[in-house]
């Protein structure tokens, strides 16, 4: 007679149902923080380290894809609190400004610092599109930036400003986890953050 208690995950690691779901997940980020990349997390990696069968997984994940993309949704939901909390809701011109600055600034020291992960979240797919819970949490990321942008521009131009500042921070911090700036700046996310910081407050160069 099974000793399983009623919705729990029958994989050696005993875990309630809804747990193991969050136990692979952490797992897969885990191998992210670690160094690894999307080519390493793997259903039958993140069981093994959940401490269940190599089955157990597919109750939750039909394939990798789908672990992939619950791990950049989390990467994600991650980005909007270092960029909320970089933000500090500042009011009035100046203070907006430099919050947008600190929003950059936060955005490439996250790349920096969990470069895998970074790569994930703009690359996972679960068959063949983005789920809509990762799209969802890459929306609310982006909303945190471009309602920083609308309080600095005119309604008419807040979504292209906002855009073209996410192209920004985007492209620094690409270009800093593939070490195109150094490998003192790739190793130091303070660093980075300082690089981005600098380049944000130049002036674009107009025709």
């Amino acid at each position: 007679m099974s000793t399983s208690s009623p919705g729990s995950d029958p994989g050696k690691g005993g875990y309630h149902h809804g747990e193991l779901r969050a136990a692979l997940v952490a797992a897969g980020l885990s191998i992210l923080e670690e160094g690894g990349d999307a080519s390493a997390l793997g259903l039958r990696e993140a069981a093994r380290r959940a401490g269940v069968s190599a089955m157990a997984p597919y109750r939750h994940f039909p394939d990798k894809d789908a672990l992939l993309a619950a791990v950049a949704t989390v990467g994600f939901e991650r980005l909007r609190c270092a960029l909320q909390a970089a933000d500090g809701g500042g009011e009035g011109d100046a203070d907006a400004r430099e919050a947008l600055y600190a929003q950059g600034a936060a955005y490439v020291a996250f790349a920096c610092a969990q470069p895998g992960l970074f790569r994930l979240m703009f690359s996972a797919r679960s068959g063949g599109s983005r789920p809509e819970t990762l799209c969802e949490a890459s929306a609310a990321a982006y909303a945190v930036l471009s309602d920083r942008v609308a309080t600095l521009v005119p309604a008419a131009a807040s979504a292209e400003e906002a855009l073209r500042s996410w192209a920004l921070v985007h492209g620094i911090a690409s270009l800093v986890i593939d070490g195109m700036v150094g490998e003192a700046v790739r190793s130091d996310p303070q660093a980075a953050a300082a690089l981005a910081s600098r380049l944000l407050r130049l002036e674009p160069i107009v025709g």
